[in-house]
């Protein structure tokens, strides 16, 4: 599987949309077969950006490119921060991010998520996570147990100077939970209000190695050849709830 992880600079609404194309027309002369955006791509924090008006392109990009799966991550919908799923110009799937960075204050911009989301897809089944999520380790291990994902893939707005914990959440989240692992952050910010440097864009395998893009921005994944784990989560999970507290005074 091909998958094109954009390295998006977010500027103004108009640019945004201009540079979405030609992303677009990028991933499909890579013959990409999992596109994937980063988190607030089109508007950043600041910019009002009517949702109508990106599910209209979502659902055009989607629909010219029939055999493509689109991860638009993120918008603001309704209260929340919201990623959306497409193929064949319908969507498939959309997660309301659950865990809301508050250093950001996004508390005061969106409501919490109710629900973790996987997507049924044509090759395998894609858990979906936004940005802060990747802190959780049960979330990610809720879409692999419950949810069956093997590809999980992580959107995001995550600046440079804290690229290493970026780096080393999305890496441990591949290896406990044996699987692929897909981090997509925003390049940068040059809209004047809202200056901003992001962290890179990272591919894990089910091992926790690293893998190295193949064109740029695209990597392959041999979902079907994965290699083989010393613990499979899937085998080896023991539901435990009960924690004790011994020996106290």
């Amino acid at each position: 599987m091909r998958a094109y992880l954009s390295r998006f600079v977010c500027g103004t609404v108009a640019e945004n949309f201009q540079r979405l194309e030609l992303e677009l027309t990028r991933a499909a002369a890579a013959s990409a077969e999992l596109v994937v955006f980063p988190e607030l791509f089109l508007s950043g924090y600041t910019q009002p950006l009517p949702p109508a008006q990106a599910r209209e392109l979502f659902r055009r990009a989607s629909a010219a490119h029939p055999r493509t799966v689109f991860v638009f991550g993120t918008l603001s919908e309704q209260g929340r921060n919201r990623l959306t799923v497409w193929f064949g110009g319908n969507e498939l799937a959309s997660y309301d991010k659950v865990h809301l960075f508050r250093p950001n204050r996004e508390h005061e911009l969106w409501e919490e998520g109710k629900r973790y989301v996987v997507a049924a897809l044509p090759w395998g089944r894609l858990g979906l996570l936004t940005c802060n999520d990747v802190r959780f380790p049960e979330q990610a291990r809720a879409l692999v147990l419950q949810g069956g994902a093997t590809v999980l893939v992580v959107v995001a707005w995550w600046p440079w100077r804290r690229d290493h914990v970026w780096r080393a959440l999305l890496q441990a989240r591949a290896i406990e939970n044996a699987s692929w692992v897909l981090g997509c952050c925003i390049a940068a910010s040059t809209n004047p209000a809202e200056p901003f440097a992001g962290a890179g864009n990272y591919a894990f395998d089910p091992l926790g190695n690293p893998l190295v893009p193949v064109e740029d921005v695209v990597y392959e994944l041999p979902l079907d050849s994965p290699p083989p784990v010393l613990v499979d989560p899937r085998e080896c999970f023991r539901p435990v709830t009960e924690v004790a507290v011994e020996g106290e005074a």
